[in-house]
């Protein structure tokens, strides 16, 4: 159960370090104190206290200067995908979307209005948009992120369309509210999201949910292809019965296992929402 930034439990301390380690990222592989500061809307003092006790114990590392991330951090993520029975699991289902359609295939989780990458299986030939596990993409113009999406109550798509920034990455991204609305109702009645080069020109994607037992969206699996290589029609003709083939093993897998981690912990002491 979430709680309010302002009740008793809340440990502010503990948010301002997490602020500091997230603020690094791909745009900001060193920062100095002034730069973690800013991005942090810390002090200067509060700012240096906490990158001093990381520093202490390893997950920030220093010149005096300039600050950057040490290996370390990567326990927090490897931490989570250990915890939620998945990065194994799914890993084999996945690898066979690949060797069946030669496609990459990711799987995605809704993290603050992005979809965060908790899977990945590559094809051989190379794509222009390199995904990796932990790297992030908006989730209103993605193809998982969209699932997810229309698997959301009322008040939370409200929510997140309050909160969210919709920029135009293309010609062809969709940022207006009212039409997403539409298309997100679509996608809840067709079960599966298809992208056409939203994100960027030349790739388009599909992805269907990853469902608990009680029906509840929790992840979303998603096949990416060049638009050279694999037409709309095929997409949805071709690629998605291969891609809810797998995505239905994944979550009987899961759902079955002795560790249920994610599934288990989501449908267990969170319910339904």
């Amino acid at each position: 159960m979430a709680i309010d930034k302002d009740a008793p439990d809340f440990v502010t301390a503990l948010a301002r370090g997490l602020s500091v380690i997230c603020c690094f990222g791909k745009d900001a592989v060193n920062l100095t104190l002034s730069e973690v500061a800013e991005r942090t809307a810390l002090t200067r003092p509060t700012a240096r206290r906490f990158l001093l006790t990381l520093e202490a114990i390893g997950y920030i590392g220093t010149d005096g200067k300039r600050f950057w991330l040490m290996p370390r951090t990567l326990d927090l993520g490897y931490s989570y995908l250990s915890s939620i029975g998945i990065s194994v699991t799914a890993q084999a289902s996945m690898r066979a979307v690949v060797d069946t359609l030669n496609e990459s295939c990711s799987m995605g989780v809704l993290d603050d209005g992005d979809v965060i990458y908790i899977a990945r299986a590559a094809p051989k030939h190379m794509m222009s948009l390199q995904i990796n596990v932990g790297s992030r993409l908006p989730a209103f113009c993605n193809s998982i992120g969209r699932v997810l999406l229309a698997g959301l109550d009322a008040a939370d798509l409200a929510a997140f369309f309050k909160a969210s920034v919709r920029p135009a990455y293309t010609r062809h991204t969709l940022t207006d509210e009212r039409r997403l609305r539409r298309v997100l109702a679509d996608v809840r009645d067709a079960g599966y999201a298809l992208i056409d080069q939203e994100v960027e020109v030349g790739l388009r994607a599909i992805a269907v949910p990853i469902r608990t037992a009680s029906g509840r969206v929790v992840a979303g699996l998603s096949v990416g292809a060049h638009t050279g290589r694999v037409s709309k029609r095929a997409m949805v003709k071709t690629v998605l019965p291969v891609l809810r083939q797998r995505a239905q093993e994944i979550e009987a897998i899961l759902l079955h296992s002795d560790h249920p981690g994610w599934f288990g912990a989501t449908e267990s002491t969170r319910g339904k929402r």
